[in-house]
């Protein structure tokens, strides 16, 4: 089964599968805080978005705050030579010091809009940037619109294709949405254990592509964690920031376990893995939907990349799903 997306009214076709560049951007630090998913081989990550390729995979999404810039560079470099067959998306809004790997104070102007799509450009290492997202969930709406007229004229001077909002409120997706031409697709957390069914709305009410970020809920959902699971200090799950959900102190949350177990039989049925279960209820929840889960491996990336062959859980699943969750 080949599974495709268009993202929104970009006409930019993509696998319906990404693949999300945080955790390979290695470490970085707000502070003390941990902001990365600890340390990273930056030969491995190669490897493994070169193996996404080779099983189909189109899309890759990082960010410039990712491990403070390295994210970016070893992503650019990995697909230097097959830019032309794939689609790259990145972001902006935060600034950081790429020497300390330190994120400093968010940006959200249009005067750093312009230097920052320059330096994700050299730091990948391509001509022009295929979705370009605002990287500020709660930037309020009218400074948002001040940076719709220089995205449309970096559009026009063929520095980005199309470009977006990684926003989890659905005023300001809808406030982008009609404001900019060229706006094509809104990121936001969504999985089977969080829905997001207003900003689903949304997607479908402007023609836009829905980006899940988060579709294994930090980790949750590949069922490699339980209740004696500790995750280290390194590790933005293991040091847990506040508005961290699904980890406390280290530890999955167990009312989120409680939640995970009681759809594992569902998502893991026809021979799917519980990642694979997960990124199906996705699809099956909207054709709009493109998870792009996180990897470090070459193995996260075969695990992931094959749920685009066992597909969209059927709507009798879907719906038994929902039931399960309290949410029929």
């Amino acid at each position: 089964m080949e599974l495709r997306r268009t993202l929104g009214r970009s006409g930019i076709e993509v696998s319906a599968l990404g693949m999300g560049g945080w955790a390979i951007g290695g470490p970085f630090w707000a502070g003390e805080q941990p902001l990365g998913w600890g340390e990273v081989d930056d030969a491995e990550s190669a490897r493994a978005v070169h193996r996404a390729v080779d099983l189909g995979v189109t899309y890759f999404d990082t960010a410039d705050v990712y491990g403070a810039g390295h994210g970016e560079r070893v992503l650019g470099a990995a697909l230097a030579h097959r830019r032309d067959q794939v689609v790259i998306s990145t972001k902006w809004g935060n600034t950081f010091d790429e020497a300390s790997r330190k994120m400093g104070d968010e940006d959200g102007t249009p005067e750093h809009l312009g230097r920052a799509v320059r330096d994700s450009l050299r730091r990948l290492g391509t001509d022009r940037i295929d979705l370009y997202l605002l990287h500020l969930n709660d930037l309020p709406v009218p400074r948002a619109l001040e940076l719709v007229p220089v995205l449309e004229q970096l559009v026009t001077e063929g520095l980005i294709r199309s470009y977006g909002w990684s926003t989890d409120f659905p005023e300001r997706a809808r406030a982008f949405a009609e404001a900019g031409k060229h706006c094509t697709a809104i990121q936001f957390d969504f999985s089977v254990l969080r829905g997001a069914g207003e900003i689903l709305d949304v997607c479908e009410s402007f023609d836009l592509a829905a980006i899940n970020r988060g579709p294994l809920a930090m980790g949750l959902l590949t069922g490699k964690y339980d209740g004696s699971s500790r995750l280290a200090d390194d590790d933005i799950r293991g040091l847990t920031p506040e508005w961290m959900t699904f980890f406390q102190d280290g530890k999955p949350v167990p009312e989120w376990l409680d939640r995970v177990a009681a759809v594992r039989e569902v998502l893991t049925s026809g021979g799917r893995t519980l990642a694979q279960g997960a990124l199906g209820w996705l699809w099956a929840r909207s054709p709009r939907n493109v998870p792009i889960p996180g990897f470090r491996t070459v193995a996260q990336v075969e695990e992931n990349a094959a749920a685009l062959r066992t597909g969209p859980l059927t709507p009798e699943e879907l719906a038994t799903v929902e039931k399960l969750l309290g949410r029929a």
